[in-house]
């Protein structure tokens, strides 16, 4: 299976906007390896790790690498939550309700 089938296997063919994300994920220079040999939670500590390095020396990061890290964070999240059938909003939103109270 090809890093393209495997992220749209994950995120579906129906759905057009993981269908995007599987298309932009299938071109990057890695061409999907590390989905296929990692669970999206490693990824997620790596990608996360690679974002406090941003703050590593400076509590002022550069705001692009800073946002490139978080995007790759958030990607690793949503590919998570669609592998575990659950919507993202809906779980931050509950998990909200659960700190208030």
């Amino acid at each position: 299976m090809n890093p393209l089938e495997f992220l749209i296997e994950i995120l579906g063919s129906d759905d057009p906007e993981g269908r995007r994300l599987a298309d932009r994920l299938a071109v990057t220079p890695w061409n999907g390896r590390r989905i296929i040999q990692h669970a999206p939670v490693r990824s997620i500590v790596i990608e996360a790790g690679e974002l406090l390095e941003c703050f590593q020396w400076s509590a002022e990061a550069p705001t692009g690498d800073v946002v490139d890290e978080l995007a790759d964070v958030l990607t690793y999240c949503h590919l998570l939550a669609v592998k575990l059938g659950v919507d993202s909003d809906q779980i931050v939103l509950e998990k909200l309700e659960q700190t208030r109270a």
